[in-house]
């Protein structure tokens, strides 16, 4: 279990910071801690418009905006957008908005399914979407030849995984549903597309079955954060806090935001803001 550290004047103390539409960048803000102890991260669930899946590409946008100057003005040097769907459709305005600041996206990794693949089937579990979106497609286009790439939509997952229910039945027959196609294409390979997906990982391996492997993204996201973090500052790297401060924060309950952190990541200590934009 992480030791995490919530000090009261954490906002000056902000150096990262990571964004989501709800619970699942804290896959890659757990990671992003391990690799960076001494760094002060500021985490903010959007969960009052999760899930984004569902939301317009404009909505999307918006949003991150807010959300990312909300971040900057408490001192965020650099921001991860922990979020496949508000990768897809807003890191290319965050940048052009803020060309200083350097903001790591979170995508499928093609890439590196098509390297693993025995068969050159690969499946790709992602919201409606990601799915739908040019920036995935143009993902597909580019690192996907020489493979056959089975995209799958799957919505009503992330609300699920929302509200702590990682075991329920509806949840169960969602993960059947979705896998089923995957499994009747005959894929080898498929890509966790979604950084809420790695919550349920032993649901999709009981679904999909021993002989498909699954590709997660969150820890890749979290190195590529850190390496240029680093490569960045240097020098910033002398505290001498035992641990740096956390900032979570949410648009929506932060009382429940609470109890599935301590419920789910075993985060009980840390507490939770309530963040209104």
């Amino acid at each position: 279990m992480l030791e995490l550290e919530l000090l009261p004047d954490l906002p000056a103390a902000t150096e990262i910071g990571v964004f989501d539409s709800g619970v699942g960048g804290l896959s890659v803000l757990r990671e992003l801690h391990a690799l960076l102890p001494d760094v002060g991260l500021h985490y903010v669930a959007d969960a009052a418009y999760a899930p984004y899946g569902q939301r317009s590409p404009d909505e999307i946008r918006q949003r991150s905006e807010q959300i990312a100057e909300h971040l900057i003005e408490a001192g965020a040097k650099l921001i991860v957008v922990a979020c496949n769907t508000a990768t897809a459709h807003a890191i290319e305005a965050l940048r052009a908005r803020w060309p200083r600041v350097p903001f790591v996206g979170t995508e499928p990794g093609i890439k590196p399914a098509v390297s693993a693949t025995r068969n050159g089937r690969i499946g790709v579990l992602a919201t409606a979407a990601t799915a739908a979106s040019s920036r995935y497609q143009a993902l597909v286009a580019r690192h996907g030849q020489g493979a056959e790439v089975f995209t799958q939509a799957c919505p009503g997952v992330v609300d699920l995984i929302e509200a702590g229910q990682l075991d329920a039945a509806e949840l169960r027959a969602l993960v059947a549903r979705y896998t089923a196609p995957l499994r009747e294409a005959q894929v080898d390979t498929v890509l966790l597309g979604c950084t809420h997906y790695p919550f349920i990982e032993a649901l999709w391996h009981e679904a999909l079955g021993p002989e498909i492997q699954l590709l997660r993204i969150e820890t890749a996201v979290a190195r590529r954060a850190a390496g240029l973090w680093r490569h960045e500052h240097p020098q910033d790297h002398t505290h001498t806090l035992p641990q740096a401060p956390l900032l979570v924060e949410t648009s929506g309950n932060a009382e429940a935001l609470g109890q599935w952190m301590a419920r789910v990541l075993g985060w009980g200590q840390v507490e939770v803001r309530h963040w209104a934009p």
